[in-house]
């Protein structure tokens, strides 16, 4: 299966999935302290970026978490949480309002090259003779 078509079965299973209500109900409770907890560090501008962080590879995780067996996986999970350190630190975030939407693209963008790269790395760690029906990409 091609990397583009790997993707885009990635996309439309992503579309799929829905948050139960006792996982809702845990973000809320445990995201309502955070507003509080940046603002006290002086760092109130850093909240949204880390949270939306956060909130991408969480679904990236829970979108690919058949992978889980895997130890690439797993390391190539937290590369790509490691790079998202320095992309939040030194990135000037302002305080100012930003529309929803352009928030919800540049998430997508995130999920879709964690995507790409993940489906890269599977490909490799699997080697050219992985059978057609293997984990990755499902």
């Amino acid at each position: 299966m091609s990397l583009t078509n790997e993707v885009k079965s990635d996309i439309k299973a992503a579309k799929k999935m829905r948050l139960p209500w006792w996982a809702v109900l845990c973000l809320l409770v445990f995201g309502m302290p955070l507003p509080w907890l940046f603002d006290h560090f002086g760092r109130l501008n850093l909240m949204l970026p880390i949270w939306n962080s956060v909130a991408v590879l969480g679904f990236m995780l829970a979108l690919k978490w058949k992978l889980r067996r895997h130890a690439w996986f797993w390391g190539t999970m937290a590369i790509l949480a490691a790079l998202h350190v320095p992309l939040i630190l030194f990135v000037p975030w302002g305080t100012r309002w930003v529309p929803a939407l352009a928030i919800a693209a540049i998430d997508s963008a995130d999920l879709i090259v964690m995507l790409a790269i993940l489906s890269v790395v599977g490909k490799f760690m699997e080697g050219p003779n992985a059978p057609e029906g293997s984990s990755i990409g499902q």
